[in-house]
């Protein structure tokens, strides 16, 4: 189950600088509204269904956790801010910026103020001769045609010609030289939410810590003192076999990984929780165990205060949670902040994340990614 919708949008413009405003509406979606993962050529296509100057038209792929509706909302609200005037005059009219929303994952929509797919996708050109550049395997979620087929049968007699490029936004945070990124934090910091939303919108594949099976974890909670040693040796054993297994199925020469957790996260909570006598012999074994495992190339720490941590683990809700003190949660922060300091050969980023909502708000998480670009460009 993704993470996000997966949303195509229609981009169009025939007033004023037409690629100007085709540019400045593909950034304002990709910080305000959702990751604009691919971006279509740019085409020129006659005005359709009425008279007026050529326009300048795009599809784009874009990735969003807003509904249909509040999506709706967004984009009437960014055409208005791109100087888009809406005339009560009935029929098309000439206009800085459209944004039309042609498909919502394969949804079927009807209502008021949204039809989806768009009910005349199939009839313009200049949409669907783009759509077939951007996903060319693409099938209508209710006719069940394929864009060659739409395109085969479609009427519009206007011509549609590709006249240049776009850029996206995205193409800007360039991990081409990364093959593994490991993201950690405290418990309820989001590592887990950031790894699935980065790995949808930059196709990696994943590593996700086992944390829930581990059946341990709800007695430490309710006695740390009788359960700590085996609860984190069965994770450091868990850990290691988890990524054991899981890095041997990907070939970190092609593949992109990203995991939501690095093995010495173990040794972090370990020193906190074990008594010193089982902290000396635990790390021991770690030793033996890190030599082994693979590095990331990026290393990602995101901060959070203590405050913040404790309305997210409320918020989630797992029961055997509800109980961790503060204390607690500000003990494995400054574990990480001072082992991290340690690490030499690790090549660390630390992104406070502690005023930002990375799901919820796009402009957080496209602070995350600019992050991510300088730390590549340092």
């Amino acid at each position: 189950m993704n993470l996000q919708h997966q949303v195509i949008l229609s981009l169009g413009s025939n007033q004023g600088n037409k690629l100007e405003n085709m540019q400045q509406c593909i950034e304002a979606l990709h910080r305000e509204v959702g990751t604009v993962i691919k971006v279509s050529s740019l085409y020129e296509s006659p005005a359709w269904g009425f008279e007026s100057d050529p326009f300048y038209n795009c599809v784009l792929l874009l990735h969003t956790h807003f509904n249909a509706n509040k999506l709706l909302k967004k984009i009437l609200k960014l055409e208005s801010k791109l100087g888009r005037i809406r005339e009560l005059a009935i029929g098309y009219q000439a206009r800085i910026i459209d944004i039309d929303i042609i498909a919502f994952d394969d949804e079927k929509i009807e209502s008021d103020s949204l039809t989806i797919p768009h009910p005349f996708l199939q009839q313009r050109l200049f949409v669907v001769k783009p759509l077939q550049e951007l996903v060319s395997n693409w099938i209508h979620p209710i006719s069940k045609l394929s864009i060659a087929e739409i395109i085969s049968q479609c009427n519009d007699q206007g011509s549609c010609e590709k006249i240049g490029k776009l850029e996206n936004p995205l193409d800007l945070i360039d991990l081409s030289n990364y093959s593994y990124i490991a993201i950690e934090g405290n418990i309820g910091a989001g590592k887990t939410t950031l790894t699935n939303k980065m790995a949808e919108d930059f196709n990696a594949k994943t590593v996700l810590e086992r944390f829930a099976d581990n059946p341990f974890l709800p007695k430490f909670y309710k006695d740390q003192n009788r359960y700590a040693f085996p609860l984190e040796m069965s994770f450091l054993a868990d850990r290691y076999q988890q990524i054991s297994d899981d890095l041997a199925q990907f070939d970190l020469f092609k593949d992109f990984i990203i995991a939501d957790y690095h093995i010495f996260k173990s040794l972090i909570f370990a020193k906190v929780t074990l008594a010193e006598d089982e902290y000396r012999l635990y790390k021991t074994l770690f030793d033996i165990i890190y030599k082994e495992m693979p590095k990331p190339d990026l290393y990602i720490y995101l901060y959070q205060n203590t405050e913040r941590l404790l309305q997210n683990i409320k918020r989630r809700g797992r029961s055997y949670e509800q109980e961790i003190p503060g204390e607690y949660l500000e003990k494995i922060n400054n574990g990480y902040l001072d082992y991290i300091k340690t690490q030499k050969d690790l090549n660390v980023l630390i992104i406070d994340v502690s005023e930002r909502d990375f799901v919820k708000n796009q402009e957080d998480y496209d602070f995350i990614l600019n992050q991510i670009q300088l730390k590549i460009n340092s």
